[in-house]
């Protein structure tokens, strides 16, 4: 699968939103994580459980597929839909 995704991913440009940020392999860890910044052009679905804490999935998330057949622009925000689907 890490192939397959990485076949359509391209490295971002200067100005990326998380350029800058340092990762860490798991919560409480100090193990930075050496990253490549991506342009976010690709569309992943992934599976989820619903528990999130401050805005982050308390559990990991599981990869299920690339969605070739949309658009980022197709995708609500995290949380739009869920503030639609409410209102």
């Amino acid at each position: 699968m890490s192939r397959q995704v990485g076949e359509h991913l391209a490295e971002a440009g200067p100005g990326h939103p998380f350029e800058g940020v340092r990762f860490t392999a798991a919560w409480g860890s100090c193990d930075v994580l050496e990253t490549v910044l991506v342009r976010p052009d690709v569309v992943a679905e992934v599976s989820a459980d619903r528990a999130v804490d401050r805005g982050v999935f308390r559990h990991p998330l599981r990869f299920k597929r690339l969605r070739l057949d949309v658009t980022a622009d197709d995708v609500p925000r995290f949380g739009a839909g869920l503030a639609a689907a409410a209102g």
